[in-house]
């Protein structure tokens, strides 16, 4: 049975970790979390995640439909309904601003290469999605040929989404896109990147079933920008 006020508690505070830890800025960023088969409880548009409390959050339907709350949902809410329509295994979306990884995003860049054993491990390939308006179809149009195999984005001239089996698992792996996108920047600033080769890569992604119980294609290396 869905804890509808525990739900309320763990976005709130996925929130504000999401703002001090400098991945959203002022109103920026929105998640959401698949209370059953018909609800969704998602932070509504205009706040201060920094801000929010459990009652300012807002339940609507698989449609984006408000069931209850005082407040409008978030404006950004189609792509948190892509990818549960999507993925039936994922329960909370998280949608940030993190400054590095928003960095590659707006230069262009995947974070796609082998560079980082846990990074492959534990999330895989990071793909560049193309540039799509917030809140429009092309939004949505740009992020689903990812979804179904990755479970972080890059949005070019955005930002990113991760998702997983609930708000702490799609923090973490925001979290991870940043952390990574830190560690190939000063690879960048070196002049250098020592890439895993095909026998470590095979090692890691057996260790990716093994362990995350994953068969995806997000652990696959030197996936093309924008691909």
């Amino acid at each position: 049975m869905v804890n509808e006020h525990k739900l309320r508690e763990e976005i709130v505070r996925h929130a504000h970790r999401l703002h001090a830890a400098g991945f959203v800025a002022a109103t920026d960023g929105n998640l959401s979390v698949r209370m059953d088969s018909r609800r969704i409880l998602t932070t509504p548009t205009g706040m201060s995640k920094a801000d929010l409390k459990p009652y300012d959050l807002v339940v609507v339907d698989h449609d984006g439909n408000t069931l209850s709350g005082r407040r409008r949902p978030s404006s950004e809410l189609a792509m948190h309904l892509l990818i549960y329509r999507m993925r039936d295994d994922v329960h909370a979306v998280v949608h940030g601003h993190p400054p590095t990884a928003t960095g590659f995003a707006a230069a262009g860049l995947a974070l796609n290469q082998p560079l980082v054993c846990e990074v492959v491990i534990g999330l895989g390939s990071i793909p560049l999605a193309r540039y799509g308006t917030p809140g429009t179809p092309e939004l949505t149009d740009a992020l689903a040929p990812y979804i179904p195999d990755y479970d972080a984005v890059l949005m070019a001239n955005h930002g990113v989404v991760a998702y997983g089996e609930d708000v702490q698992h799609a923090y973490m792996k925001m979290e991870t896109v940043e952390h990574f996108a830190k560690i190939v920047l000063v690879t960048h600033q070196l002049g250098r990147q020592h890439i895993l080769g095909e026998p470590e890569l095979a090692k890691l992604i057996e260790a990716r079933r093994k362990y995350a119980g994953t068969t995806s294609r997000a652990a696959m290396p030197l996936r093309p920008a924008g691909d």
